[in-house]
């Protein structure tokens, strides 16, 4: 088995969130000329500022979380869906009072298109094979799957932000070109709990370490190889990539609703509680 320790730590400190670089330090202030007060000089009667700490990879992740989180705060978007919503009959409204505008789900204004037929409702989910949280919400999805309702069209995008998320990507659709869709829990289960990063520095690596997963669970590398780099898989990434900037997406798992809500498990208050506000919201989308 091909394991690359540095790669399996750093995902480990990765939150599911988008994190800018942090800025570089500011130049230090020229030395003040001699018979010019120096800011800490008893004549300025100012106490020099204390220098900003470095925050470590954690702390940058965490923060960066928390940044993502706090989306819920904001206030909520005038959009004239949640309006011809509320002009329905009762019986075609969301729960009173059960889900807020602005709190539990964002309006998305303008309203993106679908790719799903007249008469369904596009469910769609942005995640990363790496992402803890896309991890443990799998089991909710796998038992929402079975139930939901036949007029729902589930999708999975995966995130494309950088070069991990972008091989982790490839791998995703690699697997759904060869119709094996069953080993994508199986690939997040082994970044997850079995530490193998299936992604690393450089593409002809991250290839090697694919196809060994793939070799272990009946494929041929052969086969892998040849969908890996097919016009399909590429097509795929160039329109995740798209659907990533389309949606701004700055953390993961984050669900979209017909291309006008989106919300995530902050904003829903937990997996439990995002299944069921997502079959609420699509609910209320199949009865307009």
């Amino acid at each position: 088995m091909i394991r690359t320790p540095a790669l399996a730590a750093l995902l480990a400190l990765c939150a599911c969130a988008r994190q800018e670089p942090t800025p570089p330090p500011a130049a230090p202030a020229p030395a003040a000329a001699a018979n010019t007060p120096s800011a800490t000089s008893p004549q300025s009667g100012a106490l020099p500022a204390p220098a900003p700490s470095a925050q470590n990879e954690t702390q940058q992740a965490t923060a960066s979380q928390e940044s993502v989180d706090s989306e819920g705060e904001r206030p909520a978007r005038s959009d004239t869906s949640l309006e011809q919503i509320a002009e329905l009959p009762a019986g075609a409204q969301l729960p009173d009072g059960k889900w807020q505008p602005g709190v539990n789900y964002q309006p998305l204004v303008p309203a993106q298109p679908t790719s799903v037929a007249p008469g369904k409702v596009e469910v769609m989910e942005v995640f990363w094979l790496a992402c803890p949280h896309c991890y443990a919400l799998e089991p909710f999805l796998k038992n929402w799957l079975k139930t939901k309702p036949s007029y729902v069209e589930f999708v999975r995008v995966p995130v494309m932000w950088g070069p991990m998320h972008r091989a982790h990507a490839r791998l995703y659709y690699t697997l759904d070109a060869l119709g094996r869709q069953d080993l994508v829990a199986k690939a997040m289960e082994a970044i997850s709990q079995q530490h193998t990063p299936l992604a690393a520095n450089s593409e002809e690596e991250s290839l090697k370490q694919q196809q060994a997963f793939a070799t272990r669970n009946g494929l041929s590398a052969d086969d892998f190889a040849k969908a890996y780099n097919s016009f399909t898989v590429n097509s795929n990434l160039q329109r995740a990539e798209q659907l990533t900037q389309r949606y701004h997406v700055e953390g993961v798992p984050l669900l979209v609703v017909n291309g006008k809500y989106s919300t995530d498990l902050s904003k829903a208050g937990g997996d439990a509680k995002l299944i069921e506000l997502v079959s609420d919201l699509a609910a209320a989308e199949h009865r307009r």
